[in-house]
């Protein structure tokens, strides 16, 4: 089964299954399946952010890790992503590192605006300040990995 045939919405709606689970497990309503290029599930996660103590437990990056772990890879290319709320911009951007193809989301950052959730400021203006102080070391390990010969690159 290529990308043509997997049935979107009905992926959708298990992100949606796994985002009542979060809120009936204690946490917030998002929730994530991944599947491959057949039309599988090859990961699943949601939202663990208070029940973890983690900001980065997102329910994308959640499923995304379950996934890398499932296939034994950290490179999910030719998967598709479904999501019961439009990514912020960390999952958005963990999804870039995964090399996953495709997004599809449910709600949007404006429902999750409407709920509290401040996905929204994120895209509209950076409230990090960046500072760099260069230290060449850093810099030299950084050359030391590239020269060697059997690093993994991602």
């Amino acid at each position: 089964m290529g990308f043509n045939m997997i049935d979107h919405l009905q992926n959708l709606r298990r992100a949606v299954e796994l985002s009542r689970l979060s809120v009936e497990q204690g946490s917030s309503p998002f929730g994530t399946v991944i599947v491959n290029a057949r039309g599988e599930i090859v990961g699943e996660g949601h939202n663990r952010v208070a029940l973890d103590n983690d900001p980065t437990a997102h329910g994308e990056v959640t499923a995304i890790r379950n996934a890398c772990r499932n296939l034994n890879t950290f490179d999910l290319s030719g998967c598709i992503l479904y999501t019961s709320c439009e990514p912020c911009p960390m999952c958005l951007n963990a999804c870039k590192w995964a090399n996953i193809a495709e997004v599809y989301y449910a709600a949007d950052r404006n429902d999750a605006d409407d709920i509290g959730f401040r996905d929204k400021l994120f895209y509209e203006k950076d409230t990090l300040e960046l500072h760099h102080l260069k230290v060449d070391e850093a810099v030299d390990i950084m050359k030391e990995w590239y020269q060697k010969e059997d690093k993994i690159k991602y």
